[in-house]
C-alpha cells in the first residue's frame, strides 16, 4: 500500500483521517480512506453508490465515530481517484460486475493489514448495495449488514426494459460499448442539477456539501455510465435476483419518494430474508445517509444497533415506518 491523497477539508470527517492506493488482482488502481477511533467497538465498510467517492462520506465518518466505530471507504474502479477504464473520465464503465468483487478483495486485504478493529460491518449503499450483496454471496467476514436504497434492480420502464436489454447488449459488439449511455449527461448529477426537484435528498446543506466536494476537486466527479456499464448491471441484478439470501444479517432503508433504484426487488429480497428487517423512511428520496437529520440519524442509529444485535435480530420480515 503507498499513501494516498484524501480531500480532508471538503470531506469534514472525525480526525486521523488518512487514504491509500491499492492494486486489485488484475492491476486496477484503487483508492480506500479509513478514519480509525480509538478504543473501536469495530469497523463499518462503507460500500458506496456510482458516482461516489470516499470524501463523501466524511461526515458519515464522524456519525460513526460519534457512536463509537471506525470506518473505511472505497473508490470503486471507475469512479473517484481510482483507475478509469475509458479516455472520457466522465463515463462510468465496467465490462462486468465481477470486476468489483477484485476492489472488494484489496480493501479488505488492506484492513487485514491495517488491522482494522474487529468486527467488521457493511454499510451499502445504492450500487454498493449490489456489490454488498453480492459479496455476501460468498465466503466473506462480515458480521452484519445494512443497506441504503441498494440497487437489486434498475429503474427502468417495463415497456422500456427489452429495448434496454436489446441495444446494451449489441453495443459492446458494434464497439460502443464505452459511448455514454442515453438519457444520462456527461455532467455529474449535482453539479448539473440544483436543489430543487433534486432525486438524492432533501437536505438543502446536504446538498450543497456535495456540490461543494465536486466544485473544490473536479477530478472525483463522474457522469452517467456506459451502455456496457448498463449491460452488466442488468445481469448482475438478474443473477442476484434469482439466489436465496446470504448467510448474514440485513437490515434495509428505503425512502418512500426514492426514484433511483427499482424498488420491488429490494421488498422482495427482503422480505425473503431470515433475520431482515426493512423500513420505509418517509418522504426520503435516494440518498437516506446524506438526508435530513431526523433520517440520516434514524438510519445510523438503527444501523449500530442492528450491528449490535439489536435492530434486526428476531424481527418480522416486513416493511416498517
Amino acid at each position: 500500500m503507498e499513501k494516498a491523497p484524501l480531500f480532508e477539508a471538503v470531506a469534514e470527517g472525525p480526525p486521523g483521517g488518512a487514504a491509500w492506493w491499492l492494486r486489485a488482482a488484475d492491476g486496477v488502481r484503487i483508492r480506500i480512506g479509513v478514519w480509525p477511533k480509538s478504543g473501536a467497538r469495530g469497523t463499518v465498510f462503507l460500500f458506496s453508490g456510482r458516482t461516489e467517492y470516499v470524501e463523501k462520506y466524511g461526515r458519515t465518518a464522524a456519525d460513526l465515530a460519534a457512536r463509537g466505530y471506525a470506518m473505511l471507504s472505497v473508490d470503486w474502479r471507475g469512479q473517484g481517484l481510482a483507475d478509469r477504464a475509458t479516455a472520457d473520465r466522465a463515463v462510468g464503465h465496467v465490462d462486468n460486475f465481477s470486476e468489483y468483487q477484485l476492489d472488494v478483495a484489496a480493501l479488505t486485504e488492506a484492513a487485514a493489514a491495517l488491522s482494522l478493529p474487529r468486527p467488521w460491518h457493511m454499510l451499502a449503499h445504492s450500487m454498493g448495495g449490489c456489490i454488498g450483496l453480492r459479496t455476501l454471496m460468498g465466503a466473506h467476514g462480515f458480521e452484519a449488514v445494512a443497506f441504503s436504497a441498494p440497487m437489486w434492480g434498475l429503474l427502468i420502464a417495463p415497456a422500456v426494459l427489452p429495448f434496454a436489454w436489446m441495444t446494451t447488449a449489441a453495443a459492446g459488439p458494434l464497439g460502443l460499448g464505452h459511448l455514454i449511455a442515453p438519457g444520462t449527461a456527461a455532467e455529474t448529477y449535482v453539479k448539473s442539477a440544483g436543489f430543487e426537484g433534486n432525486l438524492l435528498t432533501r437536505d438543502p446543506e446536504m446538498y450543497a456539501y456535495m456540490q461543494r466536494q465536486v466544485a473544490a476537486h473536479p477530478e472525483l466527479a463522474l457522469g452517467g455510465p456506459s451502455m456496457t456499464w448498463v449491460y452488466a448491471a442488468l445481469r448482475e441484478t438478474r443473477s442476484l435476483s434469482r439466489l436465496p439470501a446470504p448467510d448474514c444479517r440485513a437490515y434495509t432503508a428505503l425512502g418512500t419518494a426514492e426514484q433511483i433504484v427499482e424498488t420491488t426487488r429490494i421488498k422482495q429480497r427482503m422480505a425473503e430474508w431470515p433475520g431482515s428487517r426493512l423500513e420505509l423512511y418517509q418522504g426520503a428520496e435516494h440518498e437516506i445517509p446524506m438526508e435530513l437529520p431526523v433520517h440520516r440519524n434514524r438510519f445510523l442509529d438503527r444501523a449500530v444497533s442492528h450491528f449490535e444485535g439489536g435492530s434486526a435480530k428476531g424481527a418480522p420480515h416486513a416493511a416498517t415506518r
